[in-house]
């Protein structure tokens, strides 16, 4: 299969619930644009087509409070320069199939999906019209998907879409289905580091250890770009892999016990780290062991 044309970036969720919609929006700058202002926002402007001339359109199809979400991230997207702006809200499938919803798929240069339920995101979305124009145009053109949240975790192939953090190691404790499948091979947990999901993301990778797991902390993201991932914003990545496991009892125990694992592979990045998928090597930006410039 031929590498996408296009860039997708994903992003764990901010810690900041309210930030945009505060009447101090100015005032609070340096609060309000936490991780915004730590580049992953404006990555995506600068990585964009036409950069702050770009056209964005902000799905919030995942969020049961869409007008609140859709207009935090114009006026983030906004503040930092891009001038066409709009926001999508796709309520059914029957919109999703429409003329006017692939319009502004095709007219588009970065769709950004909000946060709330990846699986409403999918079932609304999934096989349509709008789904299918977004696919062709990654594949094809000089396009981003960006998606925070539930937009990061419906842009794997396969996706979870439920399970107790606490109770992740459990057999049978996450549920799985589908996602939009923008990229193969991974699946990606968000909010990570705050909800402690490491425990989803070990079971998510156990049941199949062809699939790289990925676990995106609050603030932070990831910029995947010709099979290489870059991180971006103040927080961790944590990249599991399990093509190494030797052991487990994963299919000797009943459902709802406890799953061991042996030799499972753990990564952790942080920004501007670099994670090749085709090789599956992690090189730290600003390792302690690189060699030190000679003093001419």
């Amino acid at each position: 299969m031929m590498k996408p044309v296009g860039k997708l970036i994903v992003i764990g969720g901010a810690v900041n619930k309210g930030s945009f919609s505060e009447t101090d929006f100015d005032q609070n700058i340096e609060k309000n644009l936490n991780f915004f202002e730590r580049g992953i926002l404006r990555k995506i402007i600068n990585e964009s087509k036409h950069k702050e001339n770009s056209v964005i359109e902000i799905i919030t199809t995942a969020s049961q409070i869409p007008q609140i979400v859709g207009s935090e991230y114009k006026k983030a997207f906004e503040f930092l320069g891009a001038k066409n702006v709009n926001i999508l809200d796709i309520h059914n499938r029957e919109e999703a199939n429409s003329d006017a919803m692939v319009a502004r798929a095709n007219a588009a240069d970065v769709v950004m999906f909000t946060g709330g339920d990846q699986l409403r995101l999918t079932s609304i979305l999934g096989g349509t019209r709008f789904h299918d124009t977004i696919l062709l145009k990654y594949q094809e053109q000089n396009f981003i998907y960006s998606g925070t949240s539930a937009g990061a975790a419906a842009a794997s192939e396969n996706m979870i879409y439920q399970g107790s953090s606490s109770e992740a190691l459990l057999k049978g404790e996450i549920k799985t289905t589908q996602g939009l499948g923008l990229i193969d091979n991974v699946i990606i947990d968000t909010h990570f580091v705050q909800r402690g999901r490491i425990g989803r993301l070990f079971q998510a990778v156990v049941n199949n250890p062809r699939t790289l797991g990925i676990g995106l902390g609050e603030d932070t993201g990831l910029f995947i770009y010709n099979d290489v991932m870059t991180a971006v914003g103040s927080g961790l990545v944590i990249i599991v892999d399990g093509r190494f496991i030797k052991d487990t009892n994963l299919t000797n125990i009943n459902l709802g016990e406890p799953i061991s694992i042996d030799n499972l592979t753990v990564h952790v990045m942080s920004m501007n780290d670099h994670y090749d998928l085709t090789t599956r090597t992690l090189t730290i930006e600003n390792s302690q062991f690189n060699p030190i410039p000679q003093e001419k």
